[in-house]
């Protein structure tokens, strides 16, 4: 018998002729992530007068199993940019990868000029766009934080079909339902609000969105990312925050449940 996977169960090349094989190969495109696996959760992001702010946990869920505790889900690019990723983390290594060889290039070239955020977001935007034309969509909704070419706050999002859109604040998976009316509060869908709004504001909003993210999202962690974009002081970012003040210890409070009787 021949002993190669595809041939397995088959009688001898050399008496009965060789293995047809054609039925094992295909025109179509290799596909790898039409479902995902591992999936990270919300990204939020709020504009302030000098800059923008966005913020990710560090979990990677295995369905609902909080599997993988130190997955940093805000990458920097060309030390002007963050990119804030949800959704498949497969998906999110391998545009991580993209982003640095186009970074490489970028570093590389004769042309003097760097991407800024704008530039960024649209170069994602039609990566997305093209994935999912194939039928073979990269499972994300990311966040685009920065400075434009005036060197004004930008922050756009771009999800798995190409489909873009721009606010002041902005949030994917459970964020965009538990964190957006929060932020909202702060910055209202004006752009003219935004001169309103101080650093400090916009990180106290974000930090408390990330703690009522934790407490009504089971797919979300109390350890997280978070990052300041301004035009003077470049990119500041932390990626081991934990959440201060959070605690479960008030469900000991807690009656009329289960086998409490006092």
């Amino acid at each position: 018998m021949n002993h190669f996977p595809q041939a397995w169960g088959r009688p001898r090349d050399d008496i009965y002729g060789p293995y047809d094989s054609s039925h094992l190969h295909s025109s179509l495109p290799q596909t790898h992530t039409q479902s995902p696996a591992v999936t990270g959760t919300s990204v939020l992001g709020v504009k302030f007068k000098d800059g923008v702010v966005i913020a990710a946990d560090n979990l990677a869920s295995y369905g609902s199993l909080a599997r993988f505790t130190d997955v940093k889900r805000l990458r920097t690019f060309a030390g002007s940019s963050i990119i804030g990723f949800g959704g498949d983390v497969s998906d999110m290594q391998y545009l991580d990868r993209l982003l640095q060889s186009l970074d490489i290039r970028e570093n590389y070239s004769s042309h003097g000029h760097t991407l800024n955020a704008k530039n960024l977001h649209t170069y994602l935007a039609k990566i997305f766009y093209k994935r999912r034309s194939d039928f073979n969509p990269l499972w994300n909704n990311v966040l685009v934080a920065g400075l434009d070419e005036e060197g004004k706050p930008f922050l756009s999002q771009a999800d798995l079909l190409g489909t873009t859109y721009s606010a002041p604040t902005l949030a994917t998976g459970f964020g965009a339902h538990l964190a957006q009316p929060l932020l909202r509060r702060l910055v209202p869908e004006d752009e003219g609000s935004v001169k309103n709004v101080t650093r400090e504001m916009a990180v106290d909003a974000v930090k408390e969105c990330m703690k009522v993210l934790f407490y009504r999202d089971a797919r979300s962690s109390d350890r997280y990312s978070i990052a300041v974009v301004t035009k003077e002081g470049g990119i500041e970012m932390k990626e081991d925050e934990k959440l201060e003040g959070q605690s479960w210890a008030f469900a000991d409070m807690i009656r009329g449940y289960g086998t409490q009787v006092n």
